[in-house]
């Protein structure tokens, strides 16, 4: 009961949202003199506003997934603009007020799109390079490549897994770590649009990893996704430590969502000499892996909030909600990810990848300094 009466408020305030918006871009088109009926406008505009959810009903909806996934644009920002319009039209009540202001709205929203989008699909590489003091046997130094929260399916499609695959391969990877959320909930586009013959395109001399994200238990498909990814040549790392070439170990967990995930402290390796990597999708809990003597601790899911202002809600979420941190001897990185949940934009965020050069032994760090 508790539950329905949440959602019902949720519902509620939600449809109110929609209600303000509609009705006040629908005043301002009215002032172009365009030859449009309310009830025409109302259902276009609950269709896109509501688009998302019809999309989740069935795949062959795939057309209201993605207008729903540009609405959040719409929303994000129109509960910033909006109110100040409305302000503005109270002190200046108009034809002309609304005729002004609408356009100039309109333009910021065409600003937010082309920027955006442009942040979305033109990926960086961040490089970095750490210090690790162990040995790890013939290996003086290591690189690794390192990308999250793909969520490929309609909108982060296989031309833009290309653009990964094109960036990696370019750095000469050692290894690459997936960081989750490789898809958009369920697989079922990553399939159907042959992402996997792209994914096999990816090189590195000891494989490609990836774990589960939150997104991956959403689509409830993990069994799917897990054997399309090693078709792919991508190993999945499900609460699992691997030694590689017996030089490094690198361990996989279950994402957070997973109650039932095994804990870090299981996964630990029994041979402490040598370099450990963690993957954990979700950077939750920093303080555990630290004291558990983990070399490099590698997330995603924050996407930096993608959209601004909402990473200033991931940097009071996370204690590191994006970048690099050096916690005790613990190397830490937070991916803002390679794609993008939602609608295909970012602002105050980057598509990227992180190229990571290991170096090994306390020799390199004095010759470095």
């Amino acid at each position: 009961m508790k539950r329905i009466t949440i959602g019902t408020l949720i519902l509620t305030i939600y449809a109110l949202i929609v209600f303000y918006l509609g009705y006040n871009t629908f005043q301002w088109l009215q002032t172009w003199n365009l030859p449009i009926h309310f009830v025409l406008f109302s259902l276009i505009w609950f269709a896109i506003s509501f688009g998302y959810i019809i999309g989740k009903i069935s795949h062959k909806l795939k057309h209201f997934s993605m207008m729903g996934s540009y609405w959040f644009i719409v929303m994000q920002y129109g509960v910033i603009l909006f109110p100040i319009t409305t302000i503005i039209y109270l002190l200046l009540p108009s034809q002309q007020t609304i005729f002004v202001v609408g356009n100039v709205v309109m333009a910021i929203f065409l600003i937010i799109f082309i920027a955006g989008t442009y942040m979305a699909f033109s990926p960086v590489v961040r490089h970095k390079t750490i210090y690790v003091d162990k040995d790890s046997g013939s290996h003086r130094e290591l690189k690794i490549v390192v990308a999250s929260d793909f969520h490929l399916g309609l909108l982060s499609n296989k031309k833009h897994l290309q653009r990964f695959v094109d960036l990696s391969n370019l750095e000469q990877p050692d290894v690459v770590l997936l960081a989750g959320d490789l898809v958009d909930d369920d697989p079922i586009w990553f399939v159907a649009d042959g992402m996997s013959e792209v994914m096999k395109q990816l090189k590195s001399t000891y494989g490609v990893y990836g774990v589960v994200g939150n997104h991956e238990y959403y689509g409830r498909k993990i069994p799917l996704l897990v054997e399309e990814m090693r078709k792919a040549g991508v190993r999945m790392l499900l609460d699992e430590t691997i030694l590689i070439d017996k030089a490094f170990y690198v361990s996989g967990r279950e994402d957070a969502t997973n109650g039932k995930r095994k804990s870090l402290a299981s996964l630990k390796p029994d041979n402490e000499e040598l370099p450990w990597f963690v993957m954990d999708h979700t950077p939750f809990d920093l303080k555990t892996p630290s004291e558990l003597k983990v070399d490099v601790h590698v997330s995603g899911h924050t996407h930096r909030g993608q959209m601004w202002p909402n990473h200033l809600f991931t940097g009071r979420l996370f204690e590191l909600d994006y970048g690099y941190k050096l916690k005790g001897a613990m190397h830490t990185f937070v991916s803002s990810g390679f794609g993008f949940w939602g609608p295909p934009i970012r602002l105050g965020s980057r598509s990227e990848i992180w190229s990571i050069t290991v170096k090994f032994s306390k020799e390199d760090i004095d010759q470095e300094e």
